[in-house]
Parts: C-alpha cells; structure tokens; sequence
C-alpha cells in the first residue's frame, strides 16, 4: 500500500534531499548490472514520495485480538459501535489550551503526536494536562526528522528523547509513534520495536498546513471520513483548532463516536514494531 507524505514543513537540515532510504544508495552500489533496474524503480517509488508499508487495520488488529491479554476498551466497543479516532500532530502549541478545553467540552478523547523541541519541552504543563484529561499520549519524533533519511543511531534517538520527556511528565512512556510524513520502512520498523513503539499512520487529512481556512479544513475531513477512521490534523496551526467543534458536530451527527487510537483496536493491542493504518 502507497502513502504520500503529509507535506508538514520539513526542518532546514533535512529539506531538498531525495527522499531516499538511508540504506538504497549504499545498497545499489553493490548491486550487480542485471540487477539495476529493479534498484532503480525502487529508488523512483522513494523519489516520489511514496513507500511500500505492510499495515494492518483497525478491524484487523481487533480481530487477531490473542485472548486472555486483551486491551481496554474504555467506554466503547468498536467491533459494534462506530468508531473514528481523532489526532493531532507536531504539539503542543500554544493553540492546544484551546483545543483541550474544547475536546473536554464535547468529551472527545484525542491521540496527540508530540514534537519534543520547542514542543514538549516548551510546554510541559500541556502534555501533562493531556494526560491528565484522558488522551493518549504518543509520540511524533523529537525533530521532525525524516527517519528513513538518517542513520540507525539517530532514528533511536529521535524515538527515544521524546519517550524519555513524555515518561519524565506523566509517568507513562508512550507505545505509539507516528513517523514525519509517514516516512517509515524495515529499518524503521525494527528500530521501533526494540523501543516499544507501533508506528501510527491515517486515513483522513484535511492537509490544514496548506491553508488557514478552518470551513475547507472541516470539509475535507467530513469527505474522507470512515468507520475506523484515522484523522490527522495539526493543532500547530491558526485554521485547525477553530475547526474542531463543527468536525466534532458534524460527525456526531452521522453516528460517529469518537476513541483514542488505542481504544479504535481494543480488544487488540497495538504491537511494536507493527504499522497501523485503516
């Protein structure tokens, strides 16, 4: 399955380098001529952006549930009920106040994938607060570097700083994390594992880093959105949290009812090392 990358601003040191797997260069200066042509149609897929991820679904993970270590469901059982998970990336910002206040308003949980330079670590008592209001938790990297472009030592500590600040603040080390632009391969994969961590990808974007207009932002979302839904907004941003009522609204409205990613695959168990993605 094919992913386009989410186009979140991407830091100085990491912007106008081919999107290219850490290890594709390497690995196709050793391969033999006949062999070529497959590195290369592989290397377009990574030019272009995209990337072949093994992913498994909501209703899959709640399916393959291995009895007896079921999770919680919280106050819902998505096999029956119809679930859509809210989230929000690159936070805290000093728009999540609001955003929480309003998500305890309408008594909405949310999953937060958190930045921890000048996010985490600029706004302590936010992450605490999440915590503390029901939401889950997770992580988006330390520096929105794009894991596939950085070597293994570096990737571990993208994952694990902010872990470490998360634990440090709510006294639980976060199980997911969404990689920058859903930038994620193999190697990803098991570096992610040895930490602990799913990876978490989505299935609605309402792009709201391209425009500031929170009615369109509230249109795309409506128009994408699924049972077992996964949206990514990003709170960093002026036009996403004054469109958060009338998604939240709107979608009530068609039945929906909104969990934590955690809560989306209970009675499964999001796995290390495993990809989710509706």
């Amino acid at each position: 399955m094919s992913y386009s990358a989410d186009n979140i601003p991407i830091p100085p040191h990491t912007a106008g380098k081919p999107h290219a797997t850490r290890k594709m260069s390497e690995t196709t200066q050793r391969l033999r001529p006949a062999a070529l042509a497959s590195a290369a149609l592989g290397l377009a897929l990574a030019l272009s952006g995209c990337a072949q991820v093994d992913t498994t679904s909501p209703s899959t993970a709640r399916a393959e549930a291995v009895h007896g270590s079921p999770a919680k469901f919280g106050t819902v059982d998505c096999r029956r009920a119809k679930c859509i998970a809210l989230t929000f990336d690159a936070g805290p910002s000093e728009n999540s106040a609001r955003l929480l206040d309003i998500l305890k308003q309408k008594k909405v949980p949310a999953t937060f994938f958190l930045l921890g330079k000048n996010h985490i670590e600029k706004y302590p008592e936010l992450v605490k607060r999440m915590a503390a209001e029901g939401h889950e938790v997770a992580s988006h990297t330390w520096d929105h570097k794009i894991l596939t472009k950085i070597p293994d030592a570096e990737v571990r500590d993208e994952l694990k700083r902010p872990n470490d600040a998360i634990e440090r603040l709510t006294g639980h080390r976060p199980t997911l994390v969404r990689p920058p632009q859903g930038r994620t391969d193999s190697d990803i994969h098991k570096i992610a594992k040895e930490q602990g961590l799913a990876e978490v990808l989505w299935s609605v974007t309402a792009k709201d880093y391209t425009t500031n207009d929170s009615a369109l932002i509230k249109k795309r979302v409506l128009e994408q959105s699924d049972r077992d839904g996964i949206i990514l907004l990003h709170d960093i941003y002026p036009g996403t949290v004054p469109a958060a009522p009338g998604i939240i609204d709107a979608l009530k409205e068609r039945g929906y009812v909104f969990v934590t990613v955690p809560q989306l695959l209970a009675p499964g168990k999001a796995e290390p090392g495993k990809v989710y993605r509706p």
